[in-house]
């Protein structure tokens, strides 16, 4: 079987080449079809906002490149476009390329878990087509398998790299767990949305929101089945909430130390997290030198994820050592396969032999017993079976070695074995 992988990224290519590329998911099942009716003996398809490909396995006497190129031409792709932007990656590359993709090292982001469950999903597409059953899918399992390894002797997928994300990480050092915290978000910015679903799904359970709009408070409080509080009077409630995210378009202060040590007394020395998102900052930085406040504003939080970044990078580089152990293990079991036929081919043939000469010998000896005739197949099959045992002992050893195919060859040679 042949393997080819071609595709797109955000490496290799800007989004509006991407957008062109992409399949809707509810186009997925014609595509992979077309693939097969192609000539492909496998298919699976990825498209995601960040990269769109295309695997496909192949028999030996089927091209899968021209398998790929007639897809795109039946499918309307403008290639002259692509010039310069597709990538196309055959057995091993391919292998490795799907590998480190499921592991995330491929990633804009590396480590984010996304990109695992999109593979899975376009597998289970696949599968769900009957397009994948062979050696594709035992490439996009041992794939996973892979991630999984990853994610387990890394730490590459748990470092903050987000501004927002990073902000739940800080909470987590300063009140341990975040279960049954109370969250206020004073403003309507991007970021600090964000930042509160990821409180949220981390298990803040109480959100309230306050604008100078009411209905876009009302508005983002249903994002998080949350409460809109009137913003004139949000500073009377501050002492009820431990994490305030400020992303409000206020040219000034609406926090000061003044009102923040009022509100710390309220609350018994109680600790609070304050996340300042907004540019200019919402809350007046002479705060933090109150105890049991903790301010962090966006070049805190940026500094949070850069030195996550070069962590991530520590941990990427074990990340790949571990994804080319698995491709070795892969491309092992690969040759493994590719020896199959010769060794059953080897033992027909010497069984054919040694089935022959037995029924001629008990043509010459009429007088034999079946017990006799039993006894002449058991000694036969056995001696077979030691003279077998060592050129197919070779051939196994062989397969999992680089240079290996010039003893295999041999070994075919000597007993007239087609592939």
């Amino acid at each position: 079987m042949k393997l080819l992988l071609t595709g797109l990224s955000h490496k290799t290519a800007p989004v509006h080449l991407r957008e062109k590329l992409a399949i809707a998911e509810s186009m997925l099942p014609r595509a992979l079809q077309e693939l097969q009716k192609l000539g492909a003996a496998e298919a699976v398809v990825l498209s995601t906002c960040n990269r769109v490909e295309f695997a496909v396995s192949t028999p030996n006497e089927v091209e899968p490149g021209m398998v790929l190129d007639q897809f795109l031409v039946q499918w309307q792709v403008p290639r002259a476009a692509f010039d310069g932007h597709l990538y196309r990656l055959e057995s091993r590359e391919a292998i490795q390329h799907i590998f480190r993709v499921a592991s995330s090292l491929d990633s804009m982001v590396v480590g984010e878990p996304q990109i695992l469950g999109q593979m899975k999903a376009a597998y289970a597409a696949a599968k769900s087509e009957g397009s994948v059953g062979g050696l594709l899918e035992t490439v996009l399992t041992r794939a996973f398998g892979a991630a999984k390894r990853v994610r387990s002797e890394t730490g590459i997928g748990q470092m903050a790299v987000s501004v927002s994300y990073a902000a739940v990480e800080l909470a987590r050092r300063i009140f341990g767990s975040l279960n049954g915290q109370k969250v206020l978000i004073i403003g309507s910015g991007k970021m600090g949305e964000l930042a509160a679903k990821h409180l949220r799904r981390s298990g803040a359970n109480k959100i309230f929101v306050t604008n100078r709009t009411h209905a876009r408070a009302e508005e983002m409080a249903k994002l998080f089945d949350g409460r809109a509080i009137d913003y004139t009077v949000f500073p009377s409630m501050l002492h009820e909430v431990d994490i305030v995210i400020a992303s409000s378009g206020a040219p000034h202060f609406i926090l000061t130390r003044d009102e923040m040590q009022r509100v710390i007394g309220q609350r018994r020395n109680k600790p609070m997290f304050l996340i300042d998102i907004a540019v200019p900052r919402n809350i007046d930085p002479a705060v933090n030198e109150i105890d049991g406040v903790f301010l962090y504003d966006v070049d805190d939080l940026a500094g949070v994820v850069n030195a996550n970044l070069k962590e991530r990078e520590k941990q990427a580089a074990q990340a790949e050592a571990i994804i080319a152990e698995e491709v070795e293990h892969m491309m092992a079991r690969l040759r493994i396969d590719e020896v199959a036929p010769t060794i059953v081919s080897l033992q027909e043939q010497l069984e054919e032999i040694r089935a022959s000469e037995v029924a001629r010998a008990i043509r010459r000896m009429p007088g034999l017993t079946p017990e006799q005739q039993q006894q002449m197949e058991a000694m036969t099959r056995s001696i077979v079976n030691k003279i077998a045992h060592g050129p197919i002992s070779e051939l196994r050893r062989n397969a999992t070695e680089p240079e290996g195919d010039q003893a295999i060859e041999v070994i075919r040679k000597v007993f007239h074995l087609q592939r």
